[in-house]
């Protein structure tokens, strides 16, 4: 599934002239403006309030405008939804497993926290309709050309031409995206994901279902209800209906070239964190946030209390009880659950009317149809042939009923329910990055277009240069800003 990550070389020559034009130009003029910024809390260690920490110090260290960084953690580790996962001594990723090539924060990330990253291996596909596998591909680990001009063949056999029309779709959404990546004189500070989203001209792609969208684009019936529903499915839960953006977003999660880091993704949040000199607080849950006296309290459940100049949201807050004061207002939403469950022992051929556990492919995809238990079944690691650990992804518990038919074997299982993602539809609808038109902030309004360990660090780039410009005038051209934007690797 999996091919050799090519970096591509650039030498990018940058005048970045500091100038007030660049400054956001729905900035309240209301707000005091203050030359140094005493300290920020950070609600949430995932990637998106590690990447805010790294890029807040990243932007602001010439000038030396941030003091404090304090993030706060209900849990024990860090890495929010990019967890580890050991079953039978081996560590497994259990969240956020695969990040794409062209996701250059993340790729520099691993860069200057000298992480080693992996590819994870080619492996073979079936699509399976509760009775049948409609088709099914051969891995490539041997033969590699022969075999994946094989594939390509069965593919192109099942679908036709509308195949074709799947890349250009994809790299339209991922040319676009890269926008997030240009120079900083023609990239403004966004207060809104609307904002955002139209300057990089990915905002339509919210507005419809992405089974909208490739029928538009020409794509064929039978490719959309199973290929590209099987993707969407694996890698978020849900169905067609699902918005464009996000459904395209989903289906770059099928290019070559995905890596992860060796070890797990959470250490790219671990690594910022430590790098960024940041004050941790473990098992640490904040409560309330209230804004008194031109700071903001914040009151965690150990009945801690800290104040802050600025505050930053930097978790979900659809399934977190903060309460604020005042009450904010964002629009409803709800969080896509997907089960995720590790099993080590072997699959039923039974099940699946074969008579043999090798003819069984290593990645199970299913259609969309509610009488079927699970979304995919796919092998983390093969021990021998009556000995492997997989994970099954579902949308409700997997029951140890539905285990023993599924299984031959049992030897270990272990369960996780996670608020993955959004439940995404169309047209969709955001939160302001702004809570209060002060200085609370939400890094994960930007959820609502897509749910990825990349849109978590660019919505907290954003949010980093929105916090400096709102309260220190702060442009964001310094001269560690244009490093930073040279070592972004932009393709030609």
């Amino acid at each position: 599934m999996v091919k050799q990550i090519r970096f591509p070389l650039l030498s990018i020559l940058l005048i970045i002239i500091i100038s007030s034009s660049i400054l956001p130009s729905s900035c309240n003029p209301q707000i005091t403006k203050s030359p140094k910024i005493n300290k920020v809390c950070i609600i949430g260690s995932g990637i998106s309030g590690s990447s805010l920490s790294h890029f807040l110090r990243k932007y602001s260290e010439d000038r030396n405008l941030i003091g404090e960084i304090h993030i706060f953690e209900r849990n024990g580790i860090v890495g929010g939804r990019t967890a580890t996962v050991t079953i039978g001594g081996d560590t497994f990723e259990a969240g956020g497993s695969i990040i794409h090539p062209k996701n250059y924060h993340a790729l520099n990330f691993t860069h200057l926290l000298n992480l080693k990253i992996k590819t994870p291996s080619d492996g073979s596909l079936g699509i399976w309709d509760g009775s049948q596998f409609l088709i099914k591909t051969l891995d490539n680990k041997n033969n590699r050309k022969l075999i994946s001009l094989y594939n390509s063949f069965r593919l192109f056999f099942r679908y036709g031409l509308s195949l074709l029309k799947m890349d250009p779709f994809i790299k339209t959404m991922l040319g676009n995206f890269l926008n997030y990546y240009t120079d900083l004189e023609s990239r403004p500070v966004f207060e809104t994901v609307e904002e955002m989203l139209k300057w990089s001209k990915l905002y339509n792609l919210t507005r419809g279902t992405l089974q909208e969208e490739l029928i538009e684009a020409g794509l064929a019936p039978k490719l959309i209800s199973e290929l590209i529903t099987v993707i969407t499915r694996i890698n978020y839960g849900q169905s067609m209906s699902i918005s464009g953006l996000a459904g395209a977003v989903s289906m770059a999660g099928s290019d070559d070239g995905l890596w992860a880091v060796e070890g797990g993704n959470w250490q790219i949040a671990a690594g910022l964190i430590k790098h960024s000199n940041v004050t941790l607080h473990l098992h640490e849950e904040i409560e309330s946030v209230s804004h008194i006296g031109g700071s903001y309290e914040l009151n965690s459940t150990t009945g801690n209390t800290y104040s802050c100049g600025v505050a930053v949201v930097a978790t979900p807050l659809d399934e977190v009880k903060i309460r604020f004061s005042p009450p904010i207002s964002i629009p409803e939403r709800r969080l896509q659950h997907t089960h995720a469950t590790f099993v080590r022992g072997i699959l039923n051929p039974g099940y699946f009317g074969m008579n043999s556990v090798v003819n069984i492919p290593e990645c199970v995809g299913t259609i969309e149809d509610p009488s079927l238990p699970f979304t995919s079944i796919s092998v983390l690691k093969k021990y021998s042939e009556d000995d492997m650990t997989y994970k099954i992804f579902s949308r409700a518990p997997m029951e140890d009923t539905l285990l023993d038919q599924l299984f031959r074997t049992v030897k270990e299982v272990i369960r996780i329910n996670w608020g993955a993602y959004p439940h995404y539809h169309a047209p969709e609808v955001f939160s302001p990055f702004v809570l209060d038109g002060l200085h609370l902030y939400y890094v994960n309004a930007f959820e609502n277009a897509a749910s990825t360990i990349e849109t978590g660090a660019v919505a907290a780039e954003n949010v980093a240069r929105l916090i400096l410009s709102r309260c220190c005038g702060h442009t964001s051209t310094s001269s560690h800003l244009r490093q930073f934007v040279s070592e972004v690797h932009v393709e030609l």
